[in-house]
């Protein structure tokens, strides 16, 4: 299969996100994962947007700190109701509260994606803000998907990109983003440092 795009160099993605790794490998990107160990919780007083930039570029140096001279790409993705952050929930129980927050209202989900290159001096960090409207379900409704464990692990409870797309009534904005990356944007920043071509 033809790659759609061609990488003038290796890029390293700082995050162990699989829905990420899927993306880079479906643009047919030159890519390798390095997942980045940092502590990622909101500090008091922080804004959603500051919080999800603050963790991409922390990911970002995080692993530069050993590949100076490499392109690294850090990404971090929030969901937000009412200037809430709803975090990965810890347990089932907080996952069907989350998810009944959510039911009949709409939410915002924040990506945000720093390119970063420390030899070079390079940081730049791009967000991008999606609306997200769950149709008026029931706790049972929410319970079935809770038990199928696929929100235990996604930011909000829910994956849009897998059994959490029946939840979705309409989105406003890039779906990408809610899957956790937007690439229109990525693919921009790519462009600009001449990191890839068609």
């Amino acid at each position: 299969m033809i790659p759609l795009f061609t990488s003038l160099t290796e890029i390293i993605l700082a995050s162990g996100s699989p829905r990420r790794r899927a993306y880079f490998e479906d643009l047919g990107l030159s890519f390798r994962v390095l997942s980045a160990d940092i502590e990622e919780k909101l500090q008091p007083g922080e804004s959603s947007r500051v919080y999800v930039e603050r963790l991409a570029e922390e990911k970002a140096r995080a692993v530069a700190a050993e590949n100076e001279k490499s392109w690294i790409v850090g990404a971090d993705t929030v969901v937000c109701f009412e200037e809430m952050v709803l975090e990965k929930p810890d347990d089932e129980q907080r996952a069907l509260e989350m998810l009944m927050r959510l039911s009949g209202n709409d939410h915002v989900v924040q990506t945000a994606v720093c390119l970063f290159n420390q030899s070079l001096s390079v940081c730049e960090v791009v967000t991008v803000t999606t609306r997200v409207f769950f149709w008026d379900f029931g706790e049972k409704v929410a319970w079935a998907y809770v038990q199928s464990g696929e929100p235990l692990d996604k930011a909000g409870s829910y994956g849009i990109q897998g059994k959490g797309a029946f939840l979705v009534r309409e989105i406003q904005g890039s779906y990408s983003n809610v899957v956790g990356l937007p690439l229109c944007e990525l693919l921009e920043m790519l462009y600009r440092y001449k990191l890839i071509r068609s």
